[in-house]
Formats: C-alpha cells, structure tokens, sequence
C-alpha cells in the first residue's frame, strides 16, 4: 500500500483536505527494528504498509483496494482483506478457465496502477459442479496463470471453510472436528479429574473456545446425519468433562448436568438462524447475499442483483409478493413474507 497512492485515492474521493494531509502524516516517516539475535537493531524506514493493530489502517486497506473489485456478468468477485476470490459460470469448463484468466489479467492490470501485485504461487483452482453433474467424471483441465500451471483440487479452504466440487459439508466438519479434538487435548489437561479448574469455567472453556471452532461454518454448511453423530459423540466428551460425569453418565441429562450445553443439532440450527437473521436485515446494496434474497422480503431499497442465482427460489408458493418496508400491510393480511426458518433451511 503506497502512501501516495492511498492519499491520490482520499482526493478523488471527496475527502477533504485536511483529513488527507492527516491520514499522510500518519503513514509517512515511519521505521521499523528488525529484532532478533545478532541484529543489528538499526531503523530502517517503511515507505508502504500501514500499522499493524491500528483501528484505521483496515479501513485505509479497505479503500486502497476498492478500484480492484469489479462488476462479472454471471460471476462473482469478493475478498477479505487481501484473500481475492473469483467464481464464474459457463457452459463449458474450459469457457470458465477462459474467462478466469482474462478476470486475473484485468485484475493484475488494475492492481499495477496501485503498485500492487498478487501472489500467484498461492492461487488454488476448483471447478465446481451442479446436482446434475455429481454422477459424470470430474474435470480436471487446469488453469495457466503467469507460466504456471494450477490443477483443480479436490477441497479448497477459504476463510476457514473448506469447499469441495460438490459443496459436501463432511470434508469441512471432519477438518474442524479435528482442530476441535486438538484444542480439547490441551485445554483438559488444565482440568484433570479431582482437581484443577472448577465446573463453571470448564464451561466457559467449552462455550467460548471450543465450541466456536466445531461449530465454524455451520451458518453455512448444514452437517448430514453422520456427521452430526461425529460431532455430537465428542461433544458429549467435552460434556463429561465439563462436570467429571462418569462415562455411564445417561447422555439424556448430561446437557442439564453440563450447566445447560445443548447438544449439537440445537446449536447448529441456533447458528443458522442468526446467519439469517443477518441476512434479511443487511441493505441489499451492501450485503450481497442479500441482493439476492426472494423480493418478499422488505428492503430498504429497490435494489436486487439481477443474477442467475435467483433460480433458487423457484417453485416458492404464490403468496410472496415484493414488499418495501413505507408499504402499508394489506388487512387482511393476505401476503406473508418468507419465515426465517425456511430463509436458514
């Protein structure tokens, strides 16, 4: 991130002057010491980059690499800080490899003229694949990017999710269940049977720690029923703990006797339901999922992405009609909005 480029970028904003010579002042004329043995701790200056742990500095990013993103006609393009992903639809496998490299060289042409650039060492290549298509061989045509040759992979991680060309939620909750199991290893050994920590803080533990990262990615990933009886059989372990329950303990009273942990069915749907909540009451010009909700739900503007993906709500019932939140409420009512259950399902 340029400093000069960050402060271009503030001015073609709008942004006025003063806040710009401010934001420069703050990025410029900064050093760092390299510290470790043998160094030799001399400064030396930083002309790029913002400061780690700074509130502002996320936002300066956010606005550095705002020119990047770009609107793909039967395709999408996000990113978490400086992770890009590109997804795009074709009739072909090889049309959308096509597409995908002409995305990256107008992506990579763009982020020249900020004096950035990608790691291509790091891209990853999946080919997804419909309903339809689960039963025919897997493509394996891969992408040529910059003299290097990526092929698809079988399972790609992003942002902590793990995706497969099938959307299979066993490979993401097998990988979190054994970073869940790890976790549990070494947070027990503060707790051994008879001593250690109390109940109520094994609790604690077991809500704010380890549940969060078994359960990461359930607002999205719905676990099949083996899956789940996985899930729930070592989260019936970290229960035991919880209170140093007998392994002959009834796993009927264990959620009362573990302060009250449900069991994981409950949890996952409590999640799903908040992701949706979520959902439903972000503007749709911000939040893309959103966008793409069924037009029976209210929004605070007109806007909807007009994208293929609206093919999800076809064979909904007749009685969603688009509403906006100024529309009065027919009496009697006689159109209802979609339930957030069935938006979570």
């Amino acid at each position: 991130m340029d400093n000069n480029t960050v402060a271009r970028i503030l001015r073609e904003g709008g942004i006025p002057p003063y806040l710009v010579s401010w934001v420069s002042s703050f990025l410029g004329e900064r050093s760092c010491t390299p510290i470790f043995q043998g160094a030799p701790g001399t400064p030396a200056p930083v002309n790029v980059g913002a400061p780690q742990g700074s509130p502002i500095s996320p936002l300066l990013f956010l606005l550095y690499v705002a020119p990047l993103h770009f609107g793909i006609p039967r395709g999408l393009m996000i990113s978490y800080v400086d992770d890009f992903a590109l997804t795009v639809a074709s009739l072909s496998y090889r049309g959308n490899i096509r597409r995908l490299q002409q995305l990256f060289e107008r992506l990579e042409r763009k982020a020249s003229r900020l004096g950035a650039s990608f790691s291509v060492a790091k891209t990853e290549l999946i080919h997804w694949r419909t309903p339809s298509q689960r039963n025919s061989p897997k493509c394996v045509s891969p992408i040529h990017i910059k003299e290097e040759l990526f092929r698809p992979s079988d399972s790609l991680r992003w942002l902590g999710y793990w995706f497969t060309p099938t959307l299979d939620p066993a490979a993401h909750f097998s990988r979190r269940l054994a970073l869940a199991q790890g976790a549990f290893a070494l947070v027990r050994r503060l707790s051994p049977p008879g001593a250690g920590l109390p109940p109520y803080l094994c609790h604690r533990l077991a809500t704010s720690l380890i549940a969060p990262i078994l359960l990461y990615g359930a607002d999205l990933f719905t676990p099949s029923v083996g899956t789940t009886t996985r899930l729930e059989t070592f989260w019936r372990k970290v229960k035991r703990w919880t209170t140093n329950c007998f392994s002959a303990t009834p796993t009927a009273i264990l959620s009362v006797e573990s302060c009250l942990l449900p069991p994981v069915s409950v949890l996952v749907a409590h999640r799903q339901r908040l992701a949706a909540l979520r959902v439903v009451c972000s503007p749709p010009s911000v939040n893309p999922a959103t966008a793409r909700l069924h037009p029976s739900f209210a929004s605070l503007s007109g806007y909807r992405a007009p994208d293929s993906s609206r093919a999800v709500t076809r064979g909904l019932s007749s009685i969603y009609l688009p509403l906006h939140w100024k529309t009065a409420r027919p009496v009697p009512p006689i159109r209802n909005h979609l339930p957030v259950d069935a938006m979570a399902h």
